[in-house]
């Protein structure tokens, strides 16, 4: 690289903000690896110049440059491109990446990549039962899809013939268009028309495929639902999705899950959340039960005294956390009931209950035993 950025402008020490523009923008299109197929030195040409311009274009960097000679970042024989964005330098110049249409470093040679186009991504709607949602699962999800065509085994010709190399673009799937402006002489790149980008024709396509190399069918995918999903969820899954034409590689498929509602648990966050109704004397002298979590029994202590309302953890017996570091609480709410459908036997006791514990309540009459023992 040459010492001095502002010598591989060719711009003064006292350049202004648009002496810098002016003196990088025409550097760019002479130096560009598009404007210079297969030119190493072009490319490298083109770097240095990038990294010129971004340095000395943003003030803190300048004058670190000004003081001790190099980048910001590139003492101790670090990268001198490393953290320099290229795309943002085209964008404030040429509104898109690259003048030439490619990315300034995303070609080799400034030739794009060609070949069999890549199938189109898919979405489907996996229904789970809440259990499969929280502990995980494997499910079945079906598809419409693009598949190979198994008599041409994708190649999209009929048996015992062969796909030919496209005489449009020479088999490179892109034409080259150059052309004069004010600004100099502009090469373009576009997409085969003839071939559609895949640098071959075929002359006699298969009879069943039609020259695609790909046939559309209904096709059943397992998919591992990894613990802990939650509703409107989406998994991806690679290579899943439609086959490209002519063999092209597939696409991903994009499942977004729909998770049913279970008759006891709630979700928030990554804890359960269930309801425990307790009757008036479990509640007041309080109950040890077995209680039935999603994958387990627990033991659940009831205390003396609890109210509607309180609520007991059960700790790791929530939701399983994505990123595989353990599981959520399960929070039990006590609901305790008030009785119904009492005898007069267990009214009187209510009623004695009441007295000694010096309690207000209504007389007992035939009107409020008949209520008692109808609820």
């Amino acid at each position: 690289m040459a010492a001095d950025f502002y010598e591989l402008l060719g711009v003064g020490r006292d350049a202004t903000e648009d002496d810098l523009k002016k003196a990088f923008r025409k550097l760019a299109r002479q130096y560009h690896p598009d404007a210079n197929p297969d030119d190493a030195e072009a490319e490298a040409r083109f770097k240095e110049i990038a990294l010129a311009y971004e340095t000395l274009s943003d003030p803190q960097k300048r004058a670190h440059y000004d003081r001790f000679g190099t980048a910001p970042g590139a003492a101790g024989g670090g990268d001198p491109f490393s953290g320099m964005n290229l795309n943002d330098i085209f964008d404030a110049f040429f509104g898109g990446a690259s003048p030439f249409g490619g990315s300034p470093f995303g070609t080799t040679g400034g030739r794009a990549r060609t070949g069999p186009q890549r199938g189109a991504d898919l979405e489907a709607v996996l229904t789970l039962d809440f259990e499969d949602a929280v502990l995980g699962a494997d499910a079945e999800v079906s598809v419409r899809t693009a598949t190979v065509c198994e008599l041409c085994d994708g190649r999209g010709a009929a048996e015992g013939t062969q796909p030919v190399t496209c005489p449009t673009c020479d088999g490179i799937g892109q034409v080259q268009r150059v052309r004069q402006s004010i600004l100099g002489q502009m090469v373009t790149r576009t997409v085969c028309e003839t071939c559609s980008g895949s640098g071959e024709v075929i002359s006699d396509p298969c009879r069943e495929c039609g020259g695609d190399g790909r046939v559309v069918g209904d096709r059943d995918y397992t998919v591992t639902v990894p613990p802990g999903v939650g509703q409107g969820s989406t998994l991806r899954v690679a290579r899943r999705g439609a086959v490209g034409p002519r063999g092209g590689p597939p696409g991903d498929l994009y499942v977004h899950i729909d998770v049913r509602p279970h008759p006891r648990f709630q979700r928030d966050g990554d804890n359960l959340v269930d309801q425990l109704h307790l009757t008036m004397v479990q509640g007041a002298l309080g109950v040890n039960i077995k209680y039935e979590t999603l994958d387990s029994v627990e033991d659940l202590d009831i205390p003396a005294g609890t109210q509607s309302g309180d609520v007991f953890r059960i700790r790791g017996r929530g939701v399983p956390r994505l990123e595989g570091r353990g599981r959520g609480d399960l929070l039990v709410q006590a609901m305790v009931e008030t009785p119904t459908g009492l005898s007069d036997e267990e009214i009187d006791l209510l009623h004695q209950l009441a007295e000694m514990r010096g309690e207000e309540v209504a007389p007992t009459t035939r009107k409020r035993r008949r209520e008692a023992r109808r609820r």
